[in-house]
């Protein structure tokens, strides 16, 4: 009789060490999208909860090998080692198998795998809390849990196949279509977007094409929408920024109008604009920018004073005077 207690006494105790275990996991219940652009080569992540941070927990991805996002009862070691299995030759099945086999809280799990192949491959636990379902389909994977209705994650995957454009910007137009279709039934929080190359370079800094997160706001999905657009204006800039330092200016000014165009309010966008105007000979056409900038921030015409020594600027003292002394 003393035996049969202590057996049932030690189960009592794994079933509470396990259930403690299991519900101290971040509860990213959240819907989200793994994909590829089958042109491009490139593969991204994008993620929606209503809780802080999302994108730090689900969002995994690696360039050349592929992406995951691993949600609900969140398990973050599906990140690292989903993109461990594939980078050593798994198919995004053979790690989905392998991961939730192995994870005593499988029940609770969800999880999406993708590769550079474009091979999908997506799981929902039965204890996932309802509305819960996937969608595994060629370059991508739609995920869902705990939502307002069960058409988020159908709704999702119809968006991204009928979109076109920039992978980032399908991603975004998969999740606005979740969210219209009910969204998180708590509401909205958080959210991110991750692009990673197909390829390879070995240089990480740059395999890593996007990583935009939103850690806490009203309309998160509106405000990535946004800093994409920031993004794509920025790069515009970084353009225009490497054409200056290979002497093409006129390129760095078509580069900066780009961006300018993108941000009209933006005072860096108009500044730079506004040197390579001066710096390609067309000083009077600068002048109404420069007015602008230095009306809005004198800390501009500070800068603008010190570029000559940087040999940033190429006019002459004179025009550097004329535009020092605007007003």
């Amino acid at each position: 009789m003393k035996n049969c207690f202590l057996i049932f006494s030690l189960v009592l105790i794994s079933i509470n060490s396990y259930s403690q275990n299991m519900y101290r996991e971040k509860l990213a219940h959240t819907f989200s999208i793994v994909a590829r652009d089958p042109v491009t080569g490139e593969m991204g992540v994008a993620v929606q909860s209503h809780w802080f941070s999302v994108g730090s927990i689900v969002s995994w991805g690696e360039a050349g090998v592929g992406v995951v996002a691993t949600q609900s009862f969140v398990n973050p070691s599906f990140g690292v080692r989903g993109l461990e299995l594939l980078n050593a030759g798994r198919s995004p099945q053979e790690v989905v198998d392998e991961l939730i086999s192995s994870d005593e809280g499988r029940d609770v799990r969800q999880l999406a795998v993708l590769d550079t192949k474009g091979r999908s491959a997506s799981y929902t636990g039965k204890n996932c809390i309802p509305e819960a379902g996937n969608i595994a389909k060629e370059n991508f994977s739609v995920q869902a849990n705990m939502m307002l209705t069960d058409k988020v994650w159908s709704a999702m995957s119809e968006a991204f196949e009928n979109s076109s454009g920039p992978l980032a910007e399908r991603l975004i137009t998969a999740l606005e279509a979740g969210q219209n279709a009910g969204g998180d039934i708590r509401g909205k929080q958080s959210a991110c977007l991750l692009i990673v190359n197909g390829e390879s370079t070995g240089k990480v800094w740059e395999d890593r094409k996007i990583d935009l997160r939103v850690e806490d706001n009203p309309e998160p999905i509106t405000e990535l929408k946004r800093l994409l657009k920031v993004y794509r204006a920025y790069e515009h800039m970084n353009r225009g920024d490497l054409a200056v330092e290979m002497q093409d200016m006129d390129l760095a000014m078509k580069e900066y109008s780009a961006a300018e165009e993108m941000f009209p309010d933006n005072l860096e966008m108009k500044f730079w604009h506004a040197v390579t105007l001066a710096n390609t000979g067309k000083t009077d056409e600068s002048l109404p920018l420069f007015t602008e900038v230095f009306k809005g921030d004198e800390n501009w015409r500070i800068l603008f004073s010190r570029l000559k020594g940087a040999g940033l600027l190429t006019i002459s003292g004179e025009e550097i005077k004329k535009i020092t002394d605007l007003r």
